[in-house]
């Protein structure tokens, strides 16, 4: 699966304003700037990002709106507020957060994580470790 990743915000594009959004919007230029082999679009709003037609309508030039698979948050109270909503109402595995650009491998598991959640946690921390060695 090719990652299509939406830089989330409360604002799509230039639909709303203020430091939050420009602070969306600086960090998708500099994932763009080091990562031009990803396809990467932001700020979008969770449901631009995530829904098909929603994405067409806000975001008709997007080749993430409406696509995405990996969604990246714009502060842990956001981040972790979405992820156990989605991981509680959706009856689905979650796995994350995964932290990234440290010196060694490193993940948070919460006090109210589940068997899978852990499970799930080592082996990707043991593939980060793998990953790093090579």
């Amino acid at each position: 699966i090719d990652p299509r990743i939406a830089m989330i915000s409360y604002s799509t594009g230039t639909s709303g304003t203020g430091a939050d959004v420009e602070k969306v919007a600086e960090a998708t230029r500099i994932a763009k700037e080091r990562r031009p082999d990803l396809l990467i679009d932001g700020p979008l709003q969770y449901d631009a990002a995530s829904v098909e037609s929603v994405g067409r309508q806000k975001a008709p030039d997007s080749q993430v709106a409406g696509r995405a698979n990996v969604f990246i948050f714009p502060d842990l109270n956001t981040g972790n507020t979405t992820y156990k909503a989605v991981q509680r109402a959706a009856n689905v595995v979650s796995v994350g957060p995964m932290l990234q650009g440290l010196n060694k491998p490193v993940n948070d598991l919460s006090r109210g994580a589940l068997v899978d959640d852990i499970v799930f946690t080592i082996a990707l921390t043991a593939i980060q470790a793998e990953q790093q060695e090579a």
